[in-house]
């Protein structure tokens, strides 16, 4: 993964933009976390995601392969 690459994009607007793309829905069967399946929302997703490197590592993988239309 390149870090260059994600530089200047916060947590939150990367998981915001990762949303807005797939839903929570498509979120949660691309990475399976509770925090995409059950009750999710921004807020606890970021407090996951800021305390367990390996989920935060597999929402920058899927941000970076993504390819938004805008």
């Amino acid at each position: 993964m390149s870090v260059q690459s994600l530089h200047g994009i916060t947590l939150e607007s990367l998981l915001t933009r990762l949303v807005e793309h797939y839903g929570w829905e498509g979120l949660g069967r691309r990475i399976d976390i509770n925090c995409f399946q059950k009750d999710p929302s921004i807020k606890s997703s970021l407090k996951f995601l800021r305390r367990t490197p390996w989920a935060r590592e597999q929402v920058e993988a899927l941000y970076l392969e993504t390819r938004f239309t805008n």
